[in-house]
C-alpha cells in the first residue's frame, strides 16, 4: 500500500486541504498509517500531477489561499484497481516481543518497565477507540456503506488494542 491510496480513500470520504488531511492522521487515519505533513503535501502534488485528484483555490481573508484536493475519475479508477488487488497477509513484527523472549539474557527489570510503559499507552488508546466507538456509533446496527466500514475498521482497532492489553497483563503477571 502506498500513502497514495491512503490518501484516496481520505479525500473519497472528504474532500479537504492537506492541513485537513494532516490533521485527519492525526486524529485517526494515523492509528495505522503513519504520514507528516511533509508526506502528505508532496504526495497530493503528485497525485495531481498524476491525474489523480483535482484542486479547487479557495480565497480566504487574512491567510493565504485554501486548496482543496478532491479526487478525480482517474483517482478513482487507480483506487478501485488497488481495492481489487490481492493483499499479502499482514506480518506482526514486534521489537517488543523480541525483548520479551530475550529477557532473561538481560535486564528483565528494564524490560519490565518497558511493558508497563506499553500497557498504559494500550490502556488509553483502547480507552480512546471505545470512546470514539460510543460516541460515533452508538447503533451499530444501523450503520451502512462507509459508516460500517469505519465503524469496523475502529472495531479492529479495539481488538488489536485488546490483545495487547491483554498479552502485556499476561506477562507482568508471570513476572510478579
Amino acid at each position: 500500500m502506498a500513502l497514495e491510496h491512503v490518501l484516496l480513500v481520505a479525500l473519497r470520504e472528504q474532500p479537504g486541504s492537506g492541513l485537513e488531511l494532516t490533521r485527519r492522521f492525526e486524529r485517526s487515519l494515523g492509528y495505522f498509517w503513519h504520514a507528516t505533513h511533509q508526506q502528505i503535501y508532496r504526495v497530493l502534488a503528485r497525485m495531481e500531477a498524476d491525474g489523480w485528484v483535482s484542486v479547487e483555490t479557495v480565497p480566504q481573508v487574512g491567510r493565504p489561499d485554501k486548496r482543496t484536493f478532491t479526487v478525480t475519475p482517474d483517482g478513482e479508477d487507480a483506487l478501485a484497481v488497488w481495492l481489487a488487488e490481492p493483499t499479502p497477509m499482514e506480518t506482526f513484527r514486534s521489537e517488543l516481543a523480541v525483548k520479551l523472549r530475550g529477557a532473561s539474557y538481560g535486564d528483565r527489570a528494564a524490560v519490565l518497565d518497558l511493558v508497563r510503559d506499553q500497557l498504559g499507552e494500550h490502556t488509553a488508546r483502547l480507552a480512546h477507540y471505545e470512546q470514539l466507538a460510543d460516541r460515533d456509533y452508538p447503533d451499530p446496527a444501523a450503520l451502512a456503506g462507509p459508516d460500517l466500514d469505519r465503524h469496523l475498521v475502529l472495531r479492529g482497532g479495539i481488538g488489536l488494542e485488546r490483545f495487547w492489553v491483554t498479552w502485556l497483563t499476561e506477562y507482568l503477571e508471570a513476572h510478579a
